[in-house]
């Protein structure tokens, strides 16, 4: 195995709980595992060296909510939702229309091009979610062709319900035959409880058969409004409860007490002109946060982890060492994942090399591409 030392590092952001920062540190790796971290006096000789010049290193980005595949635009939407109208969540049939008629090759193009967009910002490690199909072929396809690019895949059946279903006639769908159908391809099951989406009784039971097929449990909760989705999560032991945007006190509780981790997406609020979570009460109250991009082509359109970090800590009073922990080691919670969104002995060796010298700079200069060199899994891919 060829190793490599990262050495003159001014600040480095490592995600391990037990030393988060270092300064005038050195990482080396040896294949595609992190094999030493410390001083950079200190550090051991390796095949290569890379001469960071006291730039910044950070664990690559951990995006833990996407929705990828998809066809269509939902330009018009937004333009929409800019002169005033509210965001209902309804933009999404219209987007399912349009991917069940598009070629499998043009969904895996566009999931392709979108992946390689997140890895260029530093995003190594994606968890994308089907849910625009509705269909047992469509669902089935969509975590088909997520899987070819990540190992995070959620089966999210239980996205809306398609006008040309009954409800209780889809969620026998859902918990039948389609899970059936997508279970083998995914590693989550998800659903949408919200109004207008699935209420507490339908998602509890869609949740209850996918944890019976073996899937990890997620829950898209409170974005909309108060409702019983992230103390459904908490009773089920979800790995998260994501958007958790209109929080109840007992919703807050119930976050601190179970280790759910609460999954925070604020480009969702930023495209739709929505209330931010607040970050800061979840924080106070011991609870996991974690950031992702919620990418998808009505709500989030957005694939920049540091984007969302900016506003995190712009718009949910979020510290900057918060915000990057949220991104990476919150993340990783947030999939149940000790080997990304981090870098110890032994992790994954995903490293991003800023182009500054702390990653305060994620916030402190928004929309600046700042990411110099990503690498992911001992290799250089950017």
């Amino acid at each position: 195995m060829t190793s490599v030392l990262f050495d003159e590092i001014g600040v480095l952001y490592t995600g391990d709980p037990e030393r988060e920062e270092l300064a005038n540190a050195a990482v080396v790796i040896e294949g595609d595992a992190v094999a030493w971290v410390g001083p950079s006096g200190e550090a051991p000789e390796a095949d290569e060296r890379v001469d960071v010049e006291g730039r910044c290193v950070v664990p690559g980005f951990v995006d833990s909510h996407s929705h990828l595949v998809f066809a269509g635009d939902r330009t018009e939407e937004f333009a929409a939702r800019m002169a005033g109208r509210p965001y209902s969540a309804g933009g999404i049939r219209t987007t399912v229309e349009a991917t069940r008629h598009a070629a499998d090759s043009e969904l895996a193009t566009r999931t392709a091009a979108l992946v390689a967009e997140m890895l260029s910002q530093g995003t190594t490690t994606v968890e994308i979610k089907s849910g625009y199909g509705l269909t047992v072929a469509d669902e089935r396809r969509a975590l088909e062709i997520a899987g070819a690019f990540t190992e995070e895949t959620t089966f999210l059946g239980a996205h809306v319900v398609p006008a040309e279903v009954p409800a209780d006639d889809y969620v026998r769908l859902v918990t039948g035959p389609m899970l059936e159908a997508c279970a083998p391809h995914a590693r989550w099951i998800d659903v949408f409880c919200e109004r207008g989406a699935f209420d507490g009784d339908q998602t509890r039971e869609i949740l209850a058969a996918g944890l019976k097929a073996g899937l990890g449990a997620r829950v898209h909760a409170a974005q909309l409004g108060p409702g019983p989705g992230v103390r459904i999560a908490c009773e089920l032991g979800a790995a998260s409860a994501d958007h958790c945007t209109h929080l109840t006190d007992s919703d807050v509780e119930a976050l601190a007490s179970s280790g759910v981790v609460a999954t925070l997406l604020p480009g969702a609020e930023f495209s739709t002109r929505s209330p931010y979570p607040d970050a800061r009460r979840l924080i106070d109250a011991g609870v996991t946060v974690a950031i992702a991009t919620d990418c998808n082509p009505g709500s989030s359109f957005t694939s920049s982890m540091s984007f969302c970090v900016a506003l995190a800590v712009r718009e949910m009073r979020m510290t900057p060492l918060e915000a990057i922990r949220a991104a990476t080691y919150g993340g990783a919670r947030a999939l149940r994942r000790a080997d990304v969104g981090v870098l110890r002995p032994g992790a994954r060796a995903d490293l991003v090399l800023l182009d500054a010298a702390s990653y305060v700079h994620l916030a402190y200069r928004p929309g600046v591409p700042l990411v110099r060199q990503v690498w992911r899994e001992g290799r250089r891919v950017v």
